[in-house]
């Protein structure tokens, strides 16, 4: 997969798609490398009308790790005293420098989890490079947040062993944790997680990550700033970060639509695939950038 130097770092991209048609970025979560994008799901957004972009965020997949910050101090984040190594800023800055490196002026973006938090910085501090917004399972920040259930917070707190099998049991366990009431596809998710250990495997990346997140302000004043066509997603049922931070996110952004999903949890099942894509692509066309047939 191709590389971009941005923002002083490598970054690991893959596009999807006519690079003539609108540009659309998927910004992805905690911990999560862009093989959380399923390939499917980019081609059918593709297939709508984008050029599709997914990428590794800093410290996380193939992108630049940065190790030179050293081990994160988890246990004194989550006590409020946490010294990040970067910022939620950083990440989105990250994010504007992939588009100054491939060209793009503005895009469509559309983040998940930690994503969104980045995808509602990028429109909130780089206004003109956004065309629409879409947050999905994601929340304001700071003191606003509705913090996870006891199920979720656990996700964030216990360690994985060490062998890969091991490693590969604790992702899907992590999966069936966030799944909500739904059906829980064993083989799928044990595909996936396989794939994701495999490829990238990085702990104190994810740890710098969460300690961000941890020492973000809440966005819930600047998202009354955001002008563009919002659209934000959420599980009802989602452990980790609960509905109410998705509606509160709704609320804080002039003329957002809301989409909630039954039996969603902090995760993007495929049957729900159809009305999510609609429900981007219009969005994409209140901007009157995006008019697909």
């Amino acid at each position: 997969m191709p590389r971009a130097h941005a923002n002083g770092i490598e970054i690991e991209y893959e596009a999807f798609g006519d690079p003539n048609a609108a540009p659309l970025l998927l910004v992805m979560g905690l911990g999560a490398q862009m093989l959380s994008w399923d390939e499917s799901f980019c081609e059918q957004l593709a297939a709508r009308g984008f050029y599709v972009i997914r990428f590794d965020n800093r410290d996380s997949g193939l992108s630049t790790k940065m190790e030179e910050a050293g081990e994160p101090d988890v246990m004194a984040a989550l006590a409020g005293h946490g010294k990040p190594a970067y910022s939620l800023d950083d990440l989105a800055d990250d994010a504007i420098g992939l588009l100054d490196a491939l060209g793009i002026g503005a895009a469509h973006i559309v983040g998940a989890s930690m994503g969104g938090f980045i995808v509602q910085l990028m429109a909130i501090n780089h206004a003109d490079r956004v065309i629409s917004l879409t947050s999905i399972m994601s929340g304001p920040g700071g003191h606003d947040t509705v913090g996870p259930l006891p199920e979720g917070a656990e996700v964030l707190t216990r360690v994985a062993p060490e062998t890969r099998d091991g490693r590969i049991e604790h992702g899907v366990w992590i999966r069936r944790v966030l799944n909500g009431s739904g059906p829980f596809d064993e083989a799928e998710e044990l595909r996936r997680t396989t794939r994701a250990v495999d490829r990238s495997y990085y702990p104190p990346g994810t740890g710098r990550q969460l300690v961000a997140v941890f020492a973000a302000h809440s966005r819930l004043e600047r998202l009354a700033q955001v002008k563009v066509p919002t659209l934000v997603i959420h599980g009802i049922d989602d452990p980790l970060v609960p509905v109410e931070n998705g509606r509160r996110v709704a609320a804080a952004v002039p003329g957002a639509r809301l989409l909630e999903f039954e039996g969603m949890g902090h995760n993007m099942p495929e049957r729900f695939w159809p009305q999510i894509l609609d429900a981007i692509v219009d969005t994409a066309r209140k901007a009157n950038v995006l008019q697909p047939g």
